[in-house]
């Protein structure tokens, strides 16, 4: 299986990831202090989010990691949106990375010894759909059944779009590193990192 970063690594030797989206969305104005933090600016302002992946294109980044840490079916389906609409948000945090990508890279000066930049499709933990600060402990009260179950959903639909890779981001605990893995063998053709 084709692995992106181990492309870019062998060609390049190095391989620089994009700032932290939500700083950079606040830094700009937006109020993050949500269930869904950054997250939340898929549904008020996409074109924000694209534009800082662009940013961090132009400032010399190689990956860019998508606005879904915190966007769940669980999260969405909290505010009144379908399974439908939350999978539509899911996809469109992908889409913005990508079509970023796609317009930094149409310009053939921003080719110039460096790699064609990837994306990453960000999984945030299961704490992170809580927002109650377990994200950084992992003490959830869940088996590895129970949170293969939670996360099956978001992967299958985040695994299906554009990104490069997925990108299992700030796991806290092993039996959640154990379930991600996992759940992982459900599809063979996903590249990801933890």
């Amino acid at each position: 299986m084709f692995n992106p970063i181990a492309d870019i690594l062998q060609k390049h030797h190095i391989m620089i990831l994009d700032g932290a989206l939500a700083t950079e969305l606040e830094r700009r104005g937006r109020d993050l202090k949500d269930p869904l933090w950054s997250a939340k600016i898929l549904l008020e302002a996409p074109e924000l989010i694209k534009q800082v992946h662009l940013d961090y294109f132009n400032a010399g980044a190689d990956c860019a990691i998508s606005a879904s840490y915190q966007a769940t079916f669980e999260g969405f389906a909290r505010r009144g949106l379908s399974q439908t609409q939350a999978a539509d948000l899911m996809r469109l945090s992908v889409k913005l990375a990508v079509e970023a990508r796609d317009e930094f890279w149409a310009n053939p000066a921003n080719r110039a010894g460096r790699p064609k930049p990837i994306i990453a499709a960000s999984v945030g933990n299961y704490g992170a759909y809580l927002a109650d600060g377990s994200e950084y402990r992992g003490d959830y009260g869940l088996n590895e059944r129970e949170l293969r179950d939670f996360h099956r959903p978001r992967l299958a639909v985040l695994a299906a779009t554009e990104a490069d890779l997925v990108a299992f981001e700030t796991v806290p605990c092993l039996l959640e590193a154990q379930a991600l893995t996992h759940l992982l063998a459900e599809f063979p053709q996903t590249v990801a990192w933890m």
